[in-house]
């Protein structure tokens, strides 16, 4: 069975940092591309990085320079580093794994239940 758990969310003052896990068991998590995604209530789901099986990292515009993600393979961990957090980054955290293309739109086949940040 699938599991990808988040946790490492909490309520922090604005310039503050967070540090976001998400463990992963039931899938190859050594070989999997996976990714952090955000959602506010009301607003579509938005990607805020990407990470390889080799490693390299993607990241979406608003978010670089200021978040890094990366992947302990031996600890089946995903981790997101959030520096300078801004009001406008509240929201509830999601990752996800085992990437695949279809359609030209590059999709997740697992996605964790979330973790809630929110930045005063």
């Amino acid at each position: 069975q699938v599991q990808l758990v988040e946790s490492g969310g909490d309520s922090v003052q604005a310039g503050g940092s967070l540090r976001l896990s998400c463990v992963g068991y039931g899938f190859g998590f050594s070989w999997s591309c996976m990714a952090w995604f955000r959602q506010v209530p009301g607003k579509e789901r938005e990607g805020v990085a990407t990470i390889g099986s080799d490693g390299s990292a993607r990241y979406a515009e608003f978010v670089k320079g200021q978040f890094t993600i990366s992947k302990d393979n031996a600890k089946n961990t995903l981790y997101l580093q959030m520096d300078s957090l801004k009001p406008e980054d509240t929201a509830m955290y999601y990752c996800a794994a085992e990437c695949y293309v279809m359609d030209g739109v590059l999709r997740f086949r697992y996605r964790g239940q979330g973790t809630q940040v929110t930045v005063s």
